[in-house]
């Protein structure tokens, strides 16, 4: 057919070569897996099986069904055992091959995970199948099959937690690591409306989001020639749910201890002003290097000069301008000192000065800029901000996108697994 077109027109359309190429292919593949799939009926003497009501389910027929595969749709005919008593049935082939209740052989699970995990809906992994693999799925199936993969990665990572709070880990071994650094953050995740019912959103609206938990945790081995950190390439792992800080704390402490945090000469607890960050700092990571976000900081500084001077522009910048370098030059006792005697000559904003000065008090030791620097050491979050963005914003906060907490979930831990670069060895261990 290819050179008899090429004859007919005179060239040669390489696109249509190509995928006709394909497509035969996949029929030959497909009809091979399907001389493959053939099984035959067990000998006489090996036609009962235990059955989980503790009788014997016995051998019936040889039963067939279709089963997508990489190259295409093949037919698997395995034998069917019946129990008589409890009435289930038994396919023990389909447990062997992992393709019990799915049509979907396993390295088309694998393929519809990830791309229901990395494009920016379910559709378009669907149409990536459709265009990459020349493989017809439906877009329900590819958020099913992503879903079921990432709950079943949340499950094992459950595990994995309950492990580490019984203190029955396997001790990580390894060298020494100069730096190890955690970070933490949250950030809203839209859901469906029952996934909000009794709470409160921003101005006394009723709550659209959820929140979602992130931590990460990296190394830092050297700094460059101009003396700022340099982070290990590769080395950032992350874990994120939607679900309390107390079970995400310990979420965020088995993938420290994981990662050798025992084994890190220098530990730093990295993020911004919120209370529960402190908390799980001091509940699982004592004796941690505490470090407030620079940034962070600075926003406060912006925020209050926004009220003092929400008219005057150069006046707001000469007031950040000069507070700030109190902060940058890590002298908070003088910062603390200046916004209340700013706050008792300045009755209508008393409240949210002593508000700000009550903030930079109670972290003054995690505000010593220039020693951190000193150090080597980083003094902003931006590792985890951006993960808020690469993890969690652009895969579950698309344009109308409404989620339930059990999907959301399933899908941040499938895309959890893959970005600390985990997914192939889920998928080895699923074949062990």
């Amino acid at each position: 057919m290819i050179f008899h077109d090429r004859r007919q027109r005179g060239r040669l359309d390489l696109e249509a070569v190509e995928m006709a190429v394909r497509s035969a292919m996949h029929q030959a593949g497909a009809a091979a897996l399907t001389e493959l799939l053939q099984y035959q009926a067990p000998e006489p003497d090996q036609r009962t099986l235990a059955c989980a009501c503790g009788q014997k389910a016995q051998y019936r027929e040889l039963r067939a069904k279709p089963i997508l595969t990489a190259v295409g749709e093949a037919e698997l005919r395995r034998p069917y055992y019946l129990c008589a008593d409890c009435h289930q049935g038994q396919f023990p082939i389909d447990v062997e091959l992992d393709v019990e209740k799915t049509e979907f052989s396993p390295g088309v699970r694998r393929m519809m995970a990830r791309v229901g995990s990395e494009g920016s809906s379910f559709d378009c992994g669907r149409e990536q199948l459709h265009l990459l693999a020349g493989l017809e799925v439906t877009t329900k199936a590819v958020e099913r099959i992503a879903e079921q993969i990432g709950a079943d990665i949340a499950a094992g990572e459950q595990a994995e937690i309950h492990k580490a709070l019984q203190l029955r880990l396997p001790v990580v071994g390894g060298p020494s690591i100069p730096v190890m650094y955690v970070e933490m953050d949250a950030t809203g995740v839209p859901v469906v409306r029952k996934e909000t019912e009794g709470r409160i959103g921003k101005e006394g609206e009723r709550a659209r989001t959820r929140e979602v938990k992130i931590g990460c945790v990296f190394t830092q081995t050297r700094v460059d020639e101009e003396g700022w950190p340099v982070r290990d390439e590769d080395s950032t792992t992350y874990v994120a749910a939607i679900e309390p800080a107390s079970e995400f704390s310990r979420r965020l402490y088995t993938e420290a201890d994981r990662r050798g945090w025992d084994r890190a000469r220098l530990k730093v607890v990295l993020g911004d002003g919120a209370i529960w960050i402190w908390n799980i700092a001091d509940e699982h990571f004592p004796g941690a290097t505490q470090i407030v976000d620079l940034c962070h900081a600075r926003q406060h500084l912006w925020n209050q000069a926004a009220k003092l001077h929400p008219t005057d522009e150069p006046a707001k910048r000469r007031w950040v301008m000069i507070h700030q370098v109190l902060l940058d030059g890590g002298e908070i006792e003088k910062l603390v000192a200046a916004l209340r005697l700013l706050a008792e000559n300045n009755t209508p904003l008393a409240e949210p000065l002593h508000t700000e000065a009550e903030y930079f008090e109670r972290n003054t030791e995690r505000m010593r800029y220039p020693k951190f620097r000193a150090a080597g050491l980083f003094v902003g979050t931006g590792v985890i901000e951006a993960a808020c963005k690469t993890v969690i914003g652009t895969r579950l906060k698309r344009s109308g996108m409404f989620w339930t907490v059990r999907g959301a979930n399933a899908i941040i831990a499938l895309r959890c697994h893959y970005l600390s670069g985990r997914f192939e060895d889920y998928w080895e261990a699923r074949r062990a």
